[in-house]
């Protein structure tokens, strides 16, 4: 039994020791243990503190903090794009005839620092789910979500531990692209209803992060082709991911948009009225923030003199509310 406890300390100290001593004094950097740490109190709030505190009471009012939160994101992605693409030499390794990488110590240290950047977006990124909860969403904390936050958490932590390469550039670039246009959306459908107008883009973007992701397997593929000297174990997790993540966000858009076209082509679509077509665009256009109306009495909105109205979605009560007709 001593023998077997003492294997597994070797194993768990020999995990502590990353692919640089620097990376390794970084910030959640030393061990595995304070990153699944806070993996692990992130699902035990998204799926059962936090709804179990948010059962009984009202839905939190976080138009201001979200306003902010998604800013903050936009920016954030917007410095690590253009960081990623003027410190790194990824693409003229991409397009060199051997694809060799050649780096010293310093560019080395370069990569990991945009790396760790780039991890703890994703550290910062699980707030999403948190507010879902706690303005009680829950049905915004889909498999989806909750998978693709948690895993990308632990992955690019494992990646600049253990296996830092320039395939990881490309894909911060590309997902940094992708996150600018996502939490601009997202700060916009925040701002109010006022604002939603201007958010019919919403299932182009579901069909960015579609293409992101060919654009992610196809240069894998080509990494593997030419016999880049890159991690080959990092190409090929990157290559299986790349496929899931693939899988479930088509998966989603065809639940979403395809189910769609079908509503509106039975001829039920029709029949809406003015108002209850307002508030289902609002609805489609806020839903990546989780603004989803309770009730809608068949598309009819009545102010309280028992004049009709057209909707507009509340995004901190999470109702419709009429507004007069002008």
């Amino acid at each position: 039994m001593t023998t077997y406890m003492k294997i597994v300390e070797e194993r768990i100290s020999g995990l502590a020791k990353g692919v640089d001593e620097t990376v390794d004094s970084w910030f959640l950097m030393s061990s595995p243990g304070p990153v699944v740490a806070v993996v692990l109190v992130y699902l035990a709030f998204v799926l059962k503190i936090g709804p179990e505190y948010m059962k009984n009471r009202k839905p939190m009012d976080l138009k201001r903090i979200m306003v902010f939160y998604n800013a903050f994101q936009v920016l954030y992605s917007i410095w690590m794009c253009r960081t990623s693409i003027q410190e790194s030499n990824v693409m003229a390794s991409i397009f060199s005839k051997k694809c060799e990488i050649n780096r010293t110590r310093e560019q080395n240290l370069t990569l990991y620092s945009g790396a760790w950047f780039y991890f703890f977006s994703k550290i910062i990124d699980l707030l999403d789910t948190t507010f879902f909860v706690l303005r009680k969403k829950d049905n915004q904390v889909s498999f989806l979500h909750v998978y693709h936050h948690t895993i990308t958490v632990l992955f690019s932590w494992g990646y600049l531990k253990y296996a830092p390469g320039e395939q990881g550039v490309i894909i911060g670039i590309l997902n940094s692209g992708v996150h600018i246009i996502m939490y601009f959306y997202y700060m916009v459908a925040a701002m109010g209803p006022q604002y939603q107008k201007y958010l019919w883009w919403k299932k182009y973007m579901t069909s960015i992060q579609l293409i992101q992701f060919v654009l992610i397997l196809g240069y894998m593929l080509a990494v593997g082709a030419k016999g880049c000297n890159m991690p080959k174990t990092l190409t090929f997790f990157f290559v299986g991911n790349t496929v899931i993540f693939l899988y479930l966000f088509g998966n989603f858009y065809r639940k979403t948009y395809n189910k769609k076209k079908a509503i509106d082509g039975s001829g039920s679509g029709s029949v809406r009225s003015t108002g209850s077509s307002l508030a289902q665009s609002a609805l489609r256009a806020a839903g990546g923030m989780g603004c989803m109306p309770q009730t809608m009495n068949a598309g009819k909105h009545v102010l309280q003199n028992g004049q009709p109205g057209k909707a507009y979605l509340d995004l901190n009560n999470n109702s419709v509310k009429p507004m007069k007709l002008e």
